[in-house]
């Protein structure tokens, strides 16, 4: 999954992307380096970003999608949690719902139902402007994954069919580095939920807290992480660094031969 942030913002690529021309160009690029979403966010969820109106997301993100969807030859994921960007991101051409609350926001839950997109669940902790001032658990792996079924469970509640449910345990999101670090090495026992599993830890800080590395310095690490992360069980890795991981993961595959990541892939979108 390549991340496409069409923000100011967001702690990596803020700023680049405003324009819906550099977007389109970014998009078809990373097709052609190998992702198989383009996922699109509107709303930086750091910890400290401002929030976004649904105005001011939609400006962002609807003209994006429209511009790609006819050019760029795979899924297209809208990362939000606002029940009415769901709704004008599908219409506009996205099939994918990618949602850090794990549609717990007031009509999220109904609007996923309705429009039969795919769904991401995502944990978190807390809100994204305050999650990383305390975050604490007793069981870090268990805890994520009750809340985790629970939402699965919820999405069945309503008809979101279960082969369009991914879940993502939300690294870095109301974690500490030790918290990172448990949840990849127990990353397989997210696999009893019967749900592909999407891992996201490009470029973040726990990269910085082990290694003191800068974000321009991060992308070996970055590949690494994917490429554990995949090893561990992951089904989708969401990346800014999309060639060099996908050539890291295809090699690792080529000696492991386990190609059947794909097929749960599919299955979703």
């Amino acid at each position: 999954m390549g991340i496409l942030n069409i923000t100011p913002d967001s702690f990596y690529d803020g700023g680049l992307f405003l324009a819906r021309e550099r977007a389109l160009r970014r998009a078809i690029e990373m097709v052609e380096e190998g992702a198989n979403i383009i996922d699109i966010g509107g709303e930086s969820t750091r910890p400290g970003a401002a929030a976004v109106s649904v105005t001011e997301e939609l400006d962002r993100v609807v003209p994006v999608i429209e511009a790609i969807r006819d050019t760029v030859p795979v899924p297209i994921s809208i990362d939000t949690s606002k029940p009415e960007v769901m709704r004008e991101a599908v219409a506009a051409g996205a099939g994918m719902i990618n949602d850090v609350r794990a549609l717990r926001a007031e009509g999220a839950l109904a609007t996923a139902a309705e429009l039969g997109a795919a769904v991401c669940l995502m944990h978190m902790q807390g809100e994204p402007r305050t999650m990383q001032e305390n975050p604490t658990y007793g069981d870090v792996v268990a805890e994520v994954r009750e809340f985790l079924g629970a939402r699965r469970r919820a999405c069945l509640e309503v008809g979101i069919a279960a082969e369009k449910i991914i879940i993502d345990p939300g690294f870095g999101f109301g974690k500490t580095v030790a918290h990172n670090l448990t949840l990849l090495r127990h990353l397989a026992e997210f696999k009893v939920l019967a749900a592909p599993i999407l891992v996201g830890l490009s470029r973040k800080s726990m990269i910085d807290k082990v290694l003191r590395l800068p974000l321009g310095e991060r992308l070996h690490a970055s590949v690494a992480l994917a490429v554990l992360a995949v090893q561990y069980g992951a089904s989708i890795v969401r990346v800014h660094d999309v060639r060099a991981s996908c050539e890291a993961i295809r090699m690792t595959e080529a000696v492991g031969q386990r190609p059947e990541y794909m097929s749960s892939l599919a299955s979703c979108l």
